[in-house]
């Protein structure tokens, strides 16, 4: 015997895609800063590697590269890159020398790979987390989106390379307008990719 099912109500079929759009993911490179809860909120992230002049270097133009790079060349041809380009190199000298005279004080986002979805992040970590460990989120977007949230650590297990952690976590807590900043840059860094790879194939 079969039964017919009527078809989902609006609301159904609204939070249907609201899930979908959750967890639709990508692997990307962003700004990236965590730590438990219990962790002092400013200074050094404990179990974190020291933070190299290359990596300030590589911080603080990581956000003026990802604008070049979805401007292209109304901003290249615009009078306000070169001061765009001047405040970066202002700020990465004081970050610098902040840096060597007191490194302790200084925290900073490193470039991180991570799997980014609506629902939670994945990420290498030289410092291992327990299952429902809570740790604090903080990224930026490309250009200058950003994006804070808790998450609950769902598996940390070592990675391939035998150093770091493969730590898989999903929001407990996040702003809704954060949330769609996310799903959005997710989905356009999709379409992105599908276009370039699309040009490749012709």
């Amino acid at each position: 015997m079969s039964i017919t099912m009527p078809p989902p109500s609006t609301n159904t079929t609204k939070a249907l895609s609201d899930e979908r759009r959750e967890w639709v993911r990508i692997d990307d490179r962003v700004l990236f800063e965590y730590r438990l809860l219990s962790d002092p909120v400013e200074g050094p992230i404990p179990g974190a590697l020291p933070i190299s002049q290359e990596a300030i270097a590589a911080a603080v133009a990581k956000p003026t590269s990802d604008l070049l790079l979805r401007s292209g060349e109304q901003l290249a041809q615009s009078p306000l890159l070169p001061w765009i380009m001047k405040v970066d190199w202002l700020l990465e000298v004081i970050v610098k020398q902040l840096a060597k005279m007191q490194p302790e004080s200084i925290a900073i986002a490193a470039i991180v790979d991570v799997t980014l979805s609506g629902g939670g992040v994945g990420f290498l970590s030289p410092r291992t987390f327990a299952v429902d460990d809570l740790l604090r989120i903080k990224m930026i977007l490309p250009p200058f989106t950003p994006i804070q949230a808790t998450a609950r650590v769902i598996r940390s297990s070592l990675a391939k390379d035998g150093a770091q952690y493969e730590i898989a976590s999903e929001y407990t807590e996040i702003n809704p307008d954060d949330q769609d900043h996310l799903i959005r840059h997710i989905i356009q860094a999709q379409a992105e990719r599908l276009r370039a790879r699309h040009k490749q194939a012709c």
